[in-house]
């Protein structure tokens, strides 16, 4: 399964038992793929990613400034008119202060997983919302390359609750 293969975040449930609207969801990020994949590459982090209003909603947050006007452009490319994506990127000011002192921020804790623990699981231990796992796997992104393949004794950082 891709990074981006099912819908996440605040609304994806409610969405998801909508009639269609995972063929629509599908539909959609077939379209907005080299968006989806800019995203990634900007390291743009979803908190976010579902149909809503029949459209493709993103939520996320950017590391600069010049990565969220790189995703903007993209949409542009794909979507002049953007009138079946509606998207909120923000820049997270932790993450572009942290990259310009060129460290992390230092921000989080380290959990070590156990026998049975998915991110969702963790992220309701931590966050309270199982939807927010999304947080978890882009907190470790150098270990995590699927958020649905973690491993018994890896070590993950846990970014702080917003």
């Amino acid at each position: 399964m891709g990074l981006f293969d099912k819908m996440f975040g605040h609304g994806a449930s409610e969405s998801e038992q909508q009639q269609g609207a995972q063929q629509r969801f599908n539909e959609l990020k077939q379209k907005y793929q080299s968006v989806l994949n800019m995203a990634d590459q900007q390291q743009i982090q979803f908190q976010n990613l579902h149909v809503q209003d029949n459209k493709l909603f993103i939520k996320g947050s950017a590391p600069s400034e010049d990565a969220k006007n790189k995703f903007w452009d993209q949409i542009k490319l794909v979507n002049p008119s953007q009138d079946d994506i509606t998207a909120e990127i923000n820049v997270d000011q932790a993450r572009a202060a942290a990259a310009a002192a060129g460290g992390g921020s230092g921000q989080g804790e380290t959990y070590t997983v156990k026998a049975g623990d998915n991110l969702s699981r963790i992220s309701k231990q931590y966050y309270g919302d199982a939807n927010e796992y999304m947080r978890i796997f882009y907190a470790n992104r150098d270990k995590l390359h699927d958020p649905d393949k973690i491993q018994v004794g890896q070590q993950l950082i846990i970014p702080r609750a917003e």
